[in-house]
């Protein structure tokens, strides 16, 4: 990995890895692998900013998101893959970064304004919640990463971080690199009631669905609005199922579809059974690989060990920079 630029991203553990997060992050990590020094990250200490009164899950949660990312593509011997709890010299930077972050900074961030509104129904009034973009800078400037992946939306997340960062260098010398955005192009993909794809909106299809529940909840997608009848013509560019087919239907299919669905040559029903099939058959590589670390316990726990290892002398040497910068 000598020379290559170095990335980091994270996940927050929070429920099963579905495909919204296959497509809006996982898939773009994989292509990174062959271009970029990579650290990827399980950020358990991030789930608890919004799920604190209810932490029994996360353990497994934590477990079930790397064998997802291993299932999927991320290898272990060109990305270094660790849980963010594992390495405590994040909460050290984390505390540090808190002494000199100005509150103001953390107010006008768009992301704490838009979840505060968004998940009324817990108590968000909180420190770890108001000060999250402290511990998310501490994740990346911890391992001087040159870049974050990230789409369009997190980009005021990257750019707190870089602020962070330079008031750290103004007060006490060069020691961090001011992360860049790395933008990445993401399909559109919605859960199967055209919402977005979420666990807590229950609409959401899992990396970890069998072949049964995927066909279920195929057969629950909303379509064309305006299709009421198997003999009404369609719009195929209203419908979420012939969205699913742009991205794992062949091509020849994907123009048939789009063909048919306008002539009311084929109903909703056969639309979705066609798609579901050729879902299921592009995930049953991941499935075959879920199946082989879940029957090796040890080697996930050998993987864990040796990515945390690789991450915490990382950090090790981060800290005894900041702690000589800084003078204590």
């Amino acid at each position: 990995m000598t020379g290559k630029k170095r990335i980091l991203s994270g996940m927050r553990p929070t429920g099963p890895l579905h495909l919204g997060n296959l497509h809006g992050a996982l898939n773009n990590w994989i292509n990174m692998q062959e271009h970029y020094d990579c650290f990827f990250f399980i950020a358990d200490w991030h789930a608890l900013t919004s799920d604190y009164e209810d932490t029994g899950n996360i353990a497994e949660y934590v477990r079930n998101m790397l064998i997802d990312w291993l299932s999927a593509g991320l290898l272990p011997d060109k990305s270094t893959l660790f849980i963010q709890s594992r390495i405590k010299e994040h909460a050290e930077l984390f505390l540090v970064l808190s002494m000199i972050t100005p509150v103001p900074w953390l107010e006008r961030n768009p992301t704490y304004k838009d979840q505060i509104v968004q998940l009324s129904n817990k108590d968000l009034s909180t420190f770890g919640f108001l000060g999250y973009p402290v511990l998310q800078a501490a994740d990346i400037i911890m391992y001087k990463a040159y870049g974050v992946p990230v789409g369009v939306d997190q980009v005021p997340h990257v750019e707190i971080t870089r602020e962070i960062a330079r008031r750290f260098n103004y007060f006490y010398g060069e020691v961090f690199p001011e992360p860049e955005s790395i933008l990445t192009q993401t399909p559109k993909i919605l859960g199967i009631d055209r919402r977005k794809m979420s666990k807590s909106y229950n609409n959401a299809i899992f990396l970890s669905d069998s072949p049964d529940e995927i066909s279920a909840k195929v057969a629950k997608m909303l379509t064309d609005p305006q299709r009421a009848r198997k003999s009404d013509p369609g719009d195929p560019d209203v419908c979420n199922v012939y969205e699913f087919h742009k991205l794992y239907s062949d091509s020849q299919n994907v123009e048939r579809i789009n063909r048919e669905c306008r002539t009311a040559e084929i109903g909703c029903v056969e639309c979705k059974e066609i798609m579901a099939r050729h879902l299921i058959n592009a995930l049953e590589p991941m499935r075959e690989k879920r199946a082989y670390y879940e029957t090796r316990p040890n080697l996930v726990d050998e993987i864990i060990e040796d990515g945390c290892e690789k991450a915490r002398k990382v950090a090790r040497q981060t800290m005894a920079e900041v702690k000589a910068a800084i003078k204590i």
